[in-house]
């Protein structure tokens, strides 16, 4: 019982994998699921393009929408990340998040770890906000080529989740597709070796500096309904709290920081019982 209440958010989060990658056919035959629940998507970060998939990615939905010659308001995507982002926040980056999962096992693995100065740290924050508006926004919105078409600029030059779940997978089992791989394949395939290799020895450096899911649910943390309150009267500064936060949130000081992604660490490990999560108002 210690040990599943101990992994009950890994469990969930490994369940989570299971059920929104469960076309398992797909990963037989090396092509991607195309059926209905494809119209819908996910509240995190997957891979449209991963064998197994039966859901769509919201970040790469918002991108499609501009990509197109006419450009088309996503009502439906922005709708459910708002829905989302209201109601929880980020809690589906420390629940529900797949490449989530993958980087804090990485980070299990016993070396030293790297401590980012908190100067540069809280510069570098600000990456996955740039990224967002830039990369997923901006750029497929004006960048256009003669045929009025764009591109999913996020997703093709950047994303890191796309690679390993579409990208890595569907080569390892289409023939056809590991014939065709060229330079943008070689340049992904870096970038993901470089997010595994500081996964190891930083926490969710993705998810920190990267991931415009994260940036997108972080601006609503103060307003959304599931929230973490903080009795400072309970409190007795022993820092228990900040300690085992993965993220680098100080709960006594912004215990709804954009930056927390609520996995309920600080709440465990407060011996106080000082931190707890509730819903607005209450």
């Amino acid at each position: 019982m210690k040990w599943f209440k101990k992994n009950a958010r890994k469990l969930i989060q490994a369940s989570w994998a299971v059920i929104t990658n469960s076309y398992f056919k797909g990963f037989a035959i090396g092509k991607i699921y195309s059926g209905p629940l494809k119209k819908f998507c996910v509240p995190g970060m997957n891979c449209y393009s991963c064998p197994g998939a039966v859901g769509a990615c919201p970040i790469g939905s918002l991108q499609a929408s501009f990509t197109g010659r006419r450009l088309r308001f996503p009502y439906y995507v922005l709708g459910f990340l708002a829905f989302i982002g209201i109601l929880v926040g980020r809690f589906i980056c420390g629940w529900l998040c797949v490449f989530g999962l993958i980087q804090e096992l990485l980070y299990m693995i016993p070396t030293p770890k790297i401590k980012i100065p908190r100067s540069v740290d809280k510069v570098l924050r600000y990456l996955k906000y740039a990224i967002l508006l830039i990369l997923v926004i901006l750029l497929p919105i004006f960048l256009r080529d003669k045929a009025g078409l764009s591109a999913p600029y996020f997703c093709k030059w950047l994303c890191p989740v796309g690679t390993l779940e579409g990208g890595v997978l569907l080569v390892l089992v289409n023939e056809k597709l590991r014939s065709a791989v060229g330079f943008l394949y070689a340049w992904k395939l870096a970038i993901l070796a470089v997010v595994i290799l500081a996964s190891v020895f930083i926490h969710r450096p993705f998810c920190k500096y990267m991931c415009p899911l994260g940036a997108f649910y972080g601006l609503f943390q103060k307003i959304s309904f599931l929230r973490l309150a903080f009795d400072e009267s309970k409190c007795v500064d022993c820092g228990a709290c900040a300690r085992n936060c993965g993220m680098d949130v100080d709960p006594r000081k912004s215990c709804n920081s954009a930056e927390c992604i609520r996995c309920g660490e600080c709440v465990k490990a407060c011996p106080e019982k000082a931190l707890k999560f509730t819903a607005a108002g209450k």
